[in-house]
């Protein structure tokens, strides 16, 4: 099973502007910088400045955290005077309309086949392999809509479009640059059940029938996704979806959320997912401490790779069951530690 896991993310120091003057050991007069949250002056490379103020941070010590220095200005926290993100209308039309909902009778009639399908195929108990679930979604069409208005706030509060599918924008990987026969190692193929499985949980949501899930904004944390209903293990939670670009064109990027898409034999040939501009929930979906064994504890939901009919795809699945009101995490770094997590709560 080829795990997935984020890119390596480059850290880079911002420009220093006086603050302390000291000396060094030479006995050279220079200028320091202290974290205004720990007061510490150490890892320097993970010290951000304001551009109005000129006080310092630590990437881990603002909350929420910051993994990467932000390209263009960045403005701390007081001179910012950071609020609650504004929510987003509770109003079906506007709901509708921002995750371009489709109604109609063909959409439920397929629907209803593919469930019929489903229904037969689980008479028949397998030895060989447990199957992946289709989320469950909440009955309650008004709580639906609460959850799809959470995940339009966090969507907006980020400048980010809705998408449930993996988008190729010109300048960038064209879709026949995803190939899963590149994958160096070879990656694992997703049953065709498995594959109706997926197919029924985006028919699902094209129909406004989203998982079971919520997001909200936690002042540690940032925005952060928890289950508003129980989830049975191997459910699929949703697809990580994004722009699809190569990875040579995204090694100075200091976005915090690109997955590895395809890892090829030919570096020049792998691929990433980047949902900075495009994506849906799997960007909210926090990741879990893998210095802390309390953090490793956390985790409940696994990001794997899949070849799909021939083409690279993510998945984000529940790894065990999952009760209501907890919140969901999965391990970024897979079985590789380049994303810094050491700070994570």
């Amino acid at each position: 099973m080829a795990v997935a896991k984020p890119t390596t993310m480059v850290l880079r120091r911002r420009t220093r502007a006086p603050k302390r003057y000291s000396e060094d050991e030479d006995g050279l007069g220079c200028y320091d910088v202290y974290c205004e949250r720990c007061g510490s002056g150490d890892f320097g490379s993970k010290l951000l400045l304001c551009d109005k103020c000129d006080k310092g941070y630590h990437l881990f010590c603002l909350r929420p955290i910051l993994v990467s220095v932000p390209k263009g200005s960045w403005f701390c926290p007081s001179c910012t005077n950071i609020k609650q993100p504004q929510l987003f209308p509770l109003v079906q039309t506007k709901i509708v309309d921002f995750f371009r909902i489709r109604r109609s009778s063909e959409s439920m009639e397929n629907q209803s086949n593919i469930k019929k399908r489903k229904r037969a195929c689980s008479l028949a108990v397998s030895k060989r392999k447990r199957k992946l679930l289709a989320y469950n979604p909440t009955e309650d069409p008004q709580r639906r809509l609460e959850q799809m208005a959470s995940l339009a706030t966090a969507l907006k509060a980020s400048g980010t479009e809705y998408s449930d599918g993996l988008t190729y924008r010109p300048g960038m990987a064209l879709r026949s640059a995803n190939c899963a026969a590149l994958e160096k190692g070879g990656m694992q193929s997703l049953p065709k059940e498995d594959i109706e499985t997926l197919n029924l949980c985006k028919k699902m949501m094209e129909k406004g029938e989203c998982p079971p899930l919520m997001i909200v904004f936690d002042p540690v944390e940032g925005f952060t996704v928890q289950a508003d209903r129980y989830i049975k293990d191997l459910t699929i939670i949703t697809e990580y979806v994004g722009d699809v670009d190569y990875l040579k064109n995204r090694e100075n990027d200091d976005g915090d959320s690109m997955m590895t898409l395809l890892h090829a034999s030919n570096p020049s040939k792998s691929l990433v997912i980047c949902p900075d501009r495009r994506s849906n929930i799997a960007r909210f979906v926090n990741g879990i401490n893998n210095f802390s064994p309390n953090g490793r504890k956390k985790q409940n939901v696994k990001c794997v790779r899949y070849d799909v009919n021939g083409e690279c795809r993510v998945l984000l699945i529940a790894n065990r069951d999952i009760r209501k009101g907890e919140r969901l995490y999965y391990d970024y770094n897979g079985y590789e530690h380049e994303y810094p997590t050491e700070h994570f709560v």
